[in-house]
């Protein structure tokens, strides 16, 4: 049994906040927005996972928008506002990233969020799984100084990347923890642990529950955007998390 196993929950609300605390996580990464892949989130929610869940430490994600991860003058503005907001409410650690066009890092605005983050400790997230060239993109982080990568190996899941996990994991040689996310779940922790060597996971561990609302206008998308469910909450679940740390914990 491996006791060196660290999970952290992908959540958007003070309940998924309550229930990873509850389940025995030892970190959270706070963002907005799930279904783009995750925005910064507000200082009210901040401060209310915060203080809702205390035991367990408190990440939270500086991302301006949803899409691409090249980011303007103005929005590396606000990412820099943003951190010191973050730090000012108590966050434990800092989640960003940006790319150059051609998929490099950015290694100049990347270099300025992490310095904002002060002694906070820095993931660099899956824009890595974005990047060109993994290889060159993890020394350039170490060099800058990022604390930990988030990644599924480039692919949509971290099952599917499994094999390109293990190089990054390799070439990591502890230098910079490499957390391991996208798709961790019950059924597939463990393996993926095995052929890896992963220490770190990111999981989401949601459970769709049905809308208190009675009347349903279902002519309208609010945003326009089809597909994403209007009359469903989306927690991230205590059963759950707990039944994928068991899982990899019993290797």
């Amino acid at each position: 049994m491996n006791n060196n196993y660290t999970f952290e929950i992908c959540i958007d609300s003070v309940q998924s906040a309550i229930n990873a605390q509850a389940a025995g996580a030892h970190r959270v990464e706070l963002c907005d927005n799930l279904f783009e892949g995750g925005t910064t989130p507000s200082a009210g929610m901040i401060q209310q996972v915060k203080k809702m869940a205390p035991d367990v430490k408190l990440f939270v994600i500086i991302r301006p928008r949803g899409g691409d991860f090249v980011y303007s003058e103005h929005e590396i503005s606000v990412m820099l506002d943003d951190i010191v907001m973050a730090k000012k409410l108590g966050a434990d650690g800092i989640v960003s990233g940006c790319l150059k066009a051609n998929g490099d890092i950015d290694a100049e605005n990347t270099g300025k969020l992490i310095q904002a983050s002060g002694n906070l400790p820095y993931t660099f997230h899956r824009a890595f799984d974005m990047c060109r060239n993994y290889s060159e993109a993890l020394e350039q982080l170490i060099d800058l100084g990022a604390s930990r990568i988030l990644t599924s190996g480039m692919q949509q899941t971290a099952h599917l990347g499994i094999n390109t996990l293990t190089e990054i994991i390799k070439q990591a040689n502890n230098r910079i923890a490499i957390l391991v996310g996208s798709g961790v779940k019950p059924e597939n922790i463990a393996e993926i642990a095995r052929k890896t060597g992963a220490e770190e996971f990111h999981f989401s561990a949601r459970k769709e529950f049905a809308s208190p609302m009675n009347f349903k206008n279902e002519n309208i998308n609010m945003g326009g955007v089809s597909g994403i469910p209007e009359f469903s909450r989306f927690y991230s679940d205590v059963d759950t998390i707990k039944c994928t740390i068991k899982a990899v914990m019993e290797i």
